[in-house]
């Protein structure tokens, strides 16, 4: 079979296609998030911490510097990590709602009971033995 009939399988298998529209909806639904993170939960917690935005939270590790003129030479060494933390927060979000997804989705999935299957003729042969020998 050649490289080429083989990738005409593999694509044409169903999984491909729905992984394919689990990753556009996935990247829709992190874009969902990032705004409900940096419009709605972000601004709370900037006004916990004073009014500060919390996207510019910073430690400055090296001061710009100057001229005499006032011009910038050198721009300050800033380490950002508000910004790290709001997209740790992102993640956890899409985390937490893709578990609950998959928990309810399992849920639905649960094998239900079936039937028992049948007992060997070699079992019930021996059932009957054994009971036949207790009396």
């Amino acid at each position: 079979m050649g490289m080429i009939s083989e990738f005409k399988a593999f694509i044409a298998r169903g999984n491909v296609v729905d992984l394919a529209v689990g990753v556009v909806i996935g990247a829709a639904f992190g874009k969902i998030v990032s705004a409900l993170v940096d419009g709605i939960i972000m601004p709370v917690v900037g006004l916990l911490l004073g009014g500060q935005k919390f996207g510019s939270l910073a430690i400055t590790l090296r001061e710009a510097q100057m001229d005499a003129a006032g011009k910038e030479i050198t721009p300050a060494l800033m380490l950002n990590y508000g910004s790290f933390i709001q997209t740790i927060i992102d993640f956890l979000l899409i985390a937490f709602v893709i578990f609950l997804f998959l928990k309810a989705y399992n849920r639905l999935q649960a094998p239900k009971d079936e039937a028992p299957a049948a007992v060997p003729e070699d079992v019930l042969l021996l059932r009957e033995i054994r009971d036949s020998l207790k009396k």
